[in-house]
């Protein structure tokens, strides 16, 4: 998988020219005009090329006819794709995109020079030469759209991923032609950036006139006018790479694992892949924009860290003292404490010690432990602590999962379900909010308690002290 170069927006000139006349207009009206203009000064210096050769004047008929054909490729290039593109009904399945690659930008130059020398020369083979360079251009894209026609695409997803970690998807490509094989297509990813935008009227004030400073002008009315907001987006993309197929046999499919790799936890999502080939001649890199919703959500790590290494002893010890109790397992032989019943003094380990043992039994539901994230306010505490809050309680919760524990997780806005992959799926997403503390609101219960919460030490319940361990978020100090 290869990362896609960033290429400059082929509408980046047109926008600066707008931020520069201080108008907020669609970029489509934008181009239109510009579209308009560029012809109407191309179709002005022909009509003086033409006047200019009649009365003789050779260096005046070469620069305007080269500046009349000169601006008519640069309206065909920047400006007639994209209104084609803008004018397609969103109802058409396969839509393309098409970007001007550098060899295609040499090849129109070509093409530009050996007009020029047409129109000077009167040759006929060089109008020849030029009209089958143009046929090139149209054969050129007439078989880059055939190829990318009747491609499937799907995309397969890990149904675990955590930050970190590498996870293989698989990606699966079908050419649904009988006879017809496909050449040089890559998968990409349809990159649309962290913000989107949409137009929106806003409020603004009308005054005259526009050139003067707003206290210095004579009339001042309140307005509104249209104008683009942006939007940004917390969810990430799963890729932004792309795939390479060099070719597709008919009526086959090619498959390939996907390497993905996350920094950071969250819900990342794709709405839309992209099928691009250069095939034939690669004078334009033809996309095909294919819809496939895809989803993942990356829990946080669970890698051990110092912190995890520093909790767990402690947590442990806690909780091993906590599940004592008088089950019908054996928990392990101890010494006689004037507390303890005679009936569970073991004789045998008495008589090999000189001393009264009593045996200790572990309670019928000794594994039970629960888990509290206790999530605190925007603000309450720095972001970075907050990542590693929820951080260590992935680890925390994934650490005693495998250690066959009856678990279960309570936290503001979620549903108790005992599934660590659940609870997983929640720290994977969760914010800092404005929902009261859970501390006040928990009941007891026959669980050990590990609780993480941003509340100072002086506000915990007395019992819960005795049945908790606390995780004070944002501190260093730690509590049991």
């Amino acid at each position: 998988m290869q990362s896609i170069a960033k290429s400059n927006s082929p509408g980046s000139s047109t926008r600066r020219i707008a931020e520069y006349l201080h108008v907020d207009i669609p970029e489509i009206w934008v181009r239109f005009l510009l579209a308009i203009v560029g012809l109407g000064l191309a179709f002005a210096a022909a009509l003086f090329s033409t006047v200019s050769r009649e009365s003789g004047n050779l260096w005046a008929t070469l620069v305007l006819a080269s500046a009349a054909l000169l601006l008519a490729v640069v309206v065909g290039l920047t400006t007639v794709p994209y209104l084609a593109h803008r004018i397609a009904a969103a109802r058409v399945r396969d839509a393309f995109d098409y970007d001007v690659t550098r060899v295609g930008i040499l090849y129109v130059l070509a093409i530009v020079i050996i007009g020029i020398a047409a129109l000077n020369t009167g040759n006929n083979l060089l109008y020849i030469i030029v009209a089958a360079m143009l046929a090139a251009i149209l054969v050129s894209g007439v078989t880059s759209a055939w190829t990318l026609r009747r491609l499937e695409l799907d995309v397969r997803l890990p149904e675990h991923v955590f930050a970190g970690k590498a996870a293989l998807g698989r990606l699966t490509l079908r050419n649904n032609r009988r006879w017809l094989p496909a050449f040089s297509v890559s998968v990409l990813s349809l990159n649309k950036g962290p913000a989107a935008s949409k137009w929106q009227w806003s409020t603004t004030t009308f005054g005259f006139p526009p050139w003067r400073p707003p206290e210095k002008q004579w009339l001042r009315l309140p307005d509104r006018k249209l104008r683009r907001i942006a939007q940004h987006s917390r969810t990430g993309e799963l890729f932004s790479g792309s795939v390479y197929f060099p070719h597709i046999a008919a009526d086959t499919e090619v498959r390939t694992d996907l390497d993905l790799r996350f920094a950071e936890r969250g819900r990342y999502q794709q709405d839309e892949f992209g099928l691009a080939t250069r095939f034939p001649f690669a004078f334009l890199r033809k996309t095909r924009r294919v819809r496939l919703p895809r989803e993942i959500i990356v829990y946080p790590p669970v890698e051990p860290t110092d912190e995890f290494f520093e909790m767990l002893p402690m947590i442990t010890g806690e909780f091993e003292a906590f599940v004592r109790g008088r089950g019908y397992d054996l928990y392990r032989i101890r010494e006689y404490m004037p507390e303890d019943s005679a009936r569970h003094v073991d004789w045998k380990a008495t008589a090999k010690s000189g001393s009264l043992k009593v045996r200790e039994f572990s309670r019928e539901d000794e594994r039970k432990l629960r888990v509290i994230f206790d999530n605190p306010s925007d603000g309450q505490i720095p972001e970075a602590a907050y990542e590693a809050t929820v951080a260590l309680a992935a680890s925390i919760s994934w650490h005693f999962a495998a250690q066959n524990t009856d678990l279960s997780f309570l936290a503001q806005d979620y549903d108790g379900d005992p599934d660590i992959y659940r609870f997983l799926s929640y720290l994977a997403v969760v914010e800092p909010g404005q929902t009261p503390s859970l501390i006040d609101q928990i009941q007891p219960s026959d669980a050990y308690n590990i609780i993480f919460t941003a509340r100072p030490k002086g506000t915990i319940p007395t019992g819960l002290w005795t049945s908790s361990y606390f995780m004070f978020m944002g501190t260093k100090g730690r509590g049991v």
